[in-house]
């Protein structure tokens, strides 16, 4: 393991030898890699045996598994099996180091040649381009001009014909043993809406998943050359131009960002848009069911925006820079076909349109592999077959995708929320993590809603409506009746406190009565609450009292995302009006 990105490839493929008692597995890092950092945590991880770089290559082995080319692999005594850790070799990088074949770490060298980014057949790259890393001789070769690896698994024949004629003396080790990663997407389609229900995605909703390689140029770069940092300029717009319960945003970031940073630097970096509802996707196990999950992804020219497109989901380009690709690769003419962001735009139009118009384009589903569904079988078969053992009597199969944990949405940045009574009994509620567009605000009452975990504490003071979420047994809060009195004692600008206990139901407490139950499936609670008050502040000759009463006879109609939901209003007993 060369570091947390080549992880996610080689524990693809390691249940192939589960269950085979005569294979022993040992685990070691080359050290080669600038981002090397979260690996020793992932080999941890692993529970088989890791032994230091040293000691691994005086090690007899007969099977050395690699998913990337960095430090001294023809060191090793075994085979020698290189996988990609993305979808095939397609990027350009400075030459590597001799003798340790590890790639510049700066920037990617960008191609001065008249023929770089134009996409043209074999050979349209001037000579000054970089190379393609992992498909040229500076990786592929030892330093006696021999093969480096004894098999290189590639998933499509268009690979094997680019190999060819970047490095004839490597062709004959291509292997064409399908994607492990993708198939792995594949099988878990039927999972699709427990995916978006583990991400906190209700019915209605549209998740958006942002997703940034790490190169430079990508949408987590640093900046075009404006100087313009497109992800973070976009964040603020998110919470502007997004109504919180139309939309559900999620980050997947490349672990070279993740953890050549570290975690806790990008979330310090992101921590208002975390606060406005983006969730931040672990780069090695969640990356795919966020994938699956997604109604659009906003994304570079990294692996998962391809295998986004792969999987058919609309994909919107937030950077293409053509000439860090290879111009014979699938991805560099999906880049050029693909639609783009317009970061001067209105985004939602833009999203909207994307999701709605979206025709998928042929390429990468036709390119990433040429055999889906295969890669086990011919995996196994492969890695057997260069040790020179039987392969097990039982089926080949990789391990299902997991069901990502379940991501609490609690926006605790303060939501302005504009409400528009449609009638009797019915109100519409949008939310926004900022203050709302002028156009949404006009026609309708505006107030502050805000969760008593905010940053914003001060607004803990004007709110009209104060949040909070948990289990009602939770002994920190007393109980929501409990909590709901402190809050509504504390705080003398609030008119309602809620108490969201189950994902349809709250408890609220009036400032002007007792104490309720709400219950509705599909709509968010803390949403029904804000709705609960514009009834009951809303106009007519009626009281409050009034108003309610005929509330808890009659129920109410909110809409809230997209989504409509009748919902029942329910005196808890022993807490009547005040």
């Amino acid at each position: 393991m060369h570091n947390v990105t080549a992880a996610t490839r080689l524990l693809d493929v390691l249940p192939l030898f589960d269950d085979d008692l005569r294979i022993q597995l040992l685990a070691t890092c080359p050290g080669s890699s600038a981002f090397s950092a979260g690996t020793a945590d992932v080999l941890a991880g692993t529970g088989v045996p890791v032994l230091s770089w040293e000691q691994a290559i005086r090690t007899p082995v007969d099977l050395v598994l690699s998913a990337s080319f960095g430090g001294q692999l023809e060191a090793f005594r075994g085979k020698l099996v290189v996988l990609s850790h993305g979808v095939g070799y397609t990027k350009r990088l400075a030459t590597p180091d001799t003798g340790h074949r590890t790639p510049d770490t700066g920037h990617r060298t960008p191609d001065t040649g008249s023929g770089s980014g134009s996409g043209s057949g074999s050979g349209s790259s001037a000579t000054s381009a970089a190379p393609v890393f992992g498909n040229a001789p500076q990786w592929l070769l030892a330093d006696d001009g021999v093969p480096l690896a004894d098999a290189l698994v590639l998933s499509h024949p268009e690979q094997v014909d680019r190999l060819r004629a970047a490095c004839p003396e490597a062709a004959p080790t291509a292997v064409l043993a399908g994607d492990p990663c993708f198939d792995r997407m594949l099988a878990a389609r039927p999972y699709r809406e427990r995916f978006r229900r583990a991400l906190g995605v209700r019915a209605g909703q549209r998740l958006i998943v942002l997703s940034s390689t790490w190169n430079p140029e990508s949408f987590f770069g640093d900046g075009s050359a404006e100087g313009v940092d497109v992800l973070p300029a976009l964040l603020p717009r998110l919470a502007r131009e997004f109504p919180v319960d139309a939309y559900r945003f999620a980050a997947v970031l490349h672990p070279n960002i993740w953890h050549g940073h570290g975690p806790g630097q990008v979330r310090a970096w992101l921590d208002r848009a975390r606060r406005c509802g983006l969730v931040l996707i672990d780069p090695l196990e969640g990356w795919r069911q966020a994938l699956i999950a997604a109604d659009a992804v906003i994304g570079d020219h990294g692996s998962v925006t391809y295998y986004a497109a792969a999987l058919g989901t609309p994909v919107l380009l937030a950077a293409a820079p053509l000439h860090a690709l290879d111009p014979d690769a699938p991805i560099s003419a999906f880049m050029r076909d693909a639609p783009r962001l317009d970061p001067g735009a209105p985004l939602r139009e833009q999203v909207d349109q994307l999701v709605e118009r979206h025709r998928p384009l042929p390429g990468p589903a036709r390119f990433t592999t040429s055999v889906p569904g295969e890669a086990a079988v011919r995996l196994r078969a492969l890695f057997y077959s260069m040790m020179g053992v039987a392969e097990p009597e039982w089926a080949a199969t990789l391990e299902p995708l997991p069901l990502p944990r379940l991501e609490a949405v609690a926006v605790t940045a303060p939501l302005h929320v504009v409400t528009r009574l449609d009638g009797p009994g019915a109100v519409s509620v949008t939310r926004w993590a900022g203050p709302p567009p002028a156009t949404e605000a006009g026609g309708g009452d505006v107030h502050i809603a805000v969760h008593e975990d905010t940053r914003d504490v001060d607004r803990l003071e004007v709110a009209d409506v104060i949040l909070r979420d948990g289990p009602p047994d939770d002994p920190r809060f007393g109980s929501p009746a409990f909590w709901t009195d402190e809050v509504v004692q504390r705080y003398q600008g609030c008119s309602l406190a809620a108490f969201v206990v189950g994902p349809d139901t709250c408890v609220v407490r009036l400032r002007s009565g007792g104490l309720l139950r709400l219950v509705g499936a599909g709509v968010d609670p803390g949403a029904c609450a804000s709705a609960l008050l514009a009834l009951l502040e809303g106009g007519g000759v009626e009281d409050v009292r009034g108003r309610l009463a005929r509330l808890v006879d009659d129920g109410f109609l909110v809409r809230v995302g997209g989504r409509a939901a009748r919902l029942r209003v329910i005196p808890v007993p022993g807490h009547g009006e005040e």
